[in-house]
């Protein structure tokens, strides 16, 4: 089933915050996330984000949390904040229960899109958790590529998780947006 179809895109409000720590939860952590593909659940405990923080993607000036919305229901978001001359991509998060049918994909395009019309962006930028080979071959596959450039993962932070293993950090990945 194409998954991408009857697709609603809108920005976040304050009304969304706790539907959309659920999505994110869901997504990637836990046995809920097993359902799906992205689970960061064995690398990764504790939360992947909280109410704040996507209150402070929402209120922040030069980004924008997107809403994917199907038949009414939140299926997908992602973080787009404007830095220049490029845009950076975070908080992507797809239904565990929808993944794997074109919707990431989807909202992927759409989010490029926008940073190209909107903010006149030339690149996309994003990190991912470097030992995620499996999501970081997603992106290379839609056209990012490997930096090499890493920064290291917040040991001790537990607003993005409770590390299982010593050796994560994140990589920036970057696509050309034509």
């Amino acid at each position: 089933m194409d998954t991408a179809t009857g697709l609603t895109f809108r920005d976040a409000t304050d009304a969304d915050v706790d539907a959309l720590v659920a999505l994110v939860e869901s997504a990637y952590r836990g046995d809920a996330s097993r359902v799906g593909w992205t689970t960061e659940a064995d690398i990764l405990d504790g939360q992947r984000t909280d109410p704040e923080g996507v209150l402070q993607v929402i209120k922040t000036p030069d980004s924008r949390l997107l809403v994917v919305e199907r038949d009414g229901a939140i299926v997908a978001c992602c973080q787009l904040e404007h830095r220049g001359t490029h845009a950076y991509f975070g908080m992507f998060a797809v239904s565990p229960t929808l993944q794997g049918a074109g919707l990431g994909k989807a909202v992927m395009a759409e989010a490029e899109r926008l940073a190209r019309t909107d903010w006149g962006a030339t690149e996309m930028h994003m990190t991912v958790i470097s030992v995620r080979d499996d999501l970081i071959g997603w992106y290379e596959r839609r056209g990012y590529r490997r930096t090499g450039e890493t920064t290291p993962f917040p040991y001790g932070d537990e607003r993005f998780g409770i590390p299982r293993r010593p050796d994560l950090r994140f990589e920036l990945l970057v696509k050309p947006l034509g």
